[in-house]
């Protein structure tokens, strides 16, 4: 049956490898690269789903590419790695020796969209190098392309994560894609999945004393500038207490079988931190520059307090909150968060404090050291 499309056919090479997703070996060039894919930015929908995988464009990297591809002599080895579309075809070439066990040899037929159509492939690799290909004066240079098929948006995460896992990548798009992968992941990454999802509950549930608050990737690409804590550090905060043994949210966390109960965490974090910002109302919700509270360092001594005060806080109602207000009035004295200095901290000042190992200790152990001590436990 003829395509209603106009085809873009290569000649390709079919890899055996998971028959659901077949993978291809071809090439396109720059011009070609633009008409059938597309680049799919991390992003938010305006319910808060969470949409895309893609950062924005580093324009120098973009820039030295596209130099280069103007120059003289150029090689251009590295893949483009392209999600498909289902949509697209494979035509296996007639005769004997077109494959050897391990690939067939073919012709991909690829739809060409028209009238607003969306493309039919994704890049789930090598961004800047395509952008860079576009701009450049050699729309047709052919580079070779790697692609699998794939209209799951997971599946595409799921490889983009796995392509980048040894790359430099910003650990804010990492961290709020995880939630999104339900494959298996790497050890490494695995770990921050549970925290990067109570985040975004955290970031996008309206009884949750963060909501909006949190400065996600997404967010940016949206150009949203009013969120005003790190995801890295909400993120780091929660790691801690759920990884540790003397966290208060490490009891949720069921090691054996892998399961955590989502709602008790979410319930304790809500009365807790809704009780750090009935106390620190001049300090919370300000942007890190003119509040430490709201500053890696000042989310992350806090949620060691948290670690001390939480366990013996059993209400997770208003009770609860105030019950942990009570228990933060014997810090609040201290603590200066938008102006003045800390005594404690070798008359350090409030805005010197700064998201460093050597600052995020001395302040954990000034909060925690005084309020065990003001309760007897010191």
């Amino acid at each position: 049956m003829a395509s209603k499309h106009p085809l873009l056919r290569r000649r390709a090479l079919r890899i055996k490898q998971d028959p659901d997703h077949p993978l291809y070996m071809f090439s396109l060039t720059g011009t070609e690269l633009f008409r059938i894919a597309d680049i799919s930015r991390i992003s938010r929908d305006d319910a808060g789903k969470l949409i895309g995988y893609q950062r924005s464009d580093v324009r120098k990297h973009v820039q030295d590419i596209v130099d280069y591809l103007n120059s003289e002599h150029v090689v251009f080895p590295n893949s483009i790695i392209l999600a498909l579309s289902s949509r697209v075809r494979f035509v296996r070439s007639r005769g004997p020796e077109v494959d050897d066990g391990c690939a067939s040899a073919g012709t991909i037929e690829i739809p060409l969209p028209s009238n607003g159509e969306a493309r039919p492939a994704w890049i789930v690799d090598g961004q800047q190098r395509a952008v860079a290909l576009s701009k450049s004066s050699r729309g047709d240079f052919a580079v070779p392309v790697n692609a699998f098929v794939a209209d799951e948006v997971a599946l595409q995460r799921d490889q983009f994560l796995r392509v980048n896992n040894t790359r430099p990548l910003p650990r804010g798009l990492i961290t709020e894609l995880l939630p999104e992968v339900t494959t298996n992941l790497p050890s490494r990454m695995a770990a921050k999945r549970i925290p990067s999802a109570i985040c975004d509950w955290l970031n996008l549930d309206p009884q949750s004393p963060f909501h909006g608050l949190i400065r996600r990737m997404s967010m940016k690409a949206a150009g949203d500038d009013k969120p005003v804590v790190a995801d890295t550090s909400i993120i780091k905060m929660l790691e801690e207490s759920i990884s540790s043994p003397s966290g208060c949210l490490y009891p949720y966390r069921n090691i054996a079988t892998g399961d955590t109960n989502h709602e008790a965490i979410c319930s304790l974090l809500v009365v807790y931190w809704s009780a750090v910002r009935n106390v620190f109302p001049d300090a919370w919700g300000k942007p890190p520059e003119k509040s430490r509270l709201m500053h890696g360092a000042g989310i992350r001594a806090l949620g060691r307090l948290m670690d001390k005060i939480m366990p013996g806080i059993k209400a997770r109602n208003h009770k609860g909150i105030a019950e942990v207000e009570e228990e933060l009035q014997i810090v609040a004295p201290m603590c200066h968060w938008t102006s003045g200095a800390w005594e404690s901290m070798h008359m350090l000042k409030w805005n010197e404090v700064q998201n460093v190992p050597r600052h995020i200790q001395m302040l954990s152990w000034v909060l925690i050291h005084a309020y065990l001590q003001a309760k007897g436990l010191a």
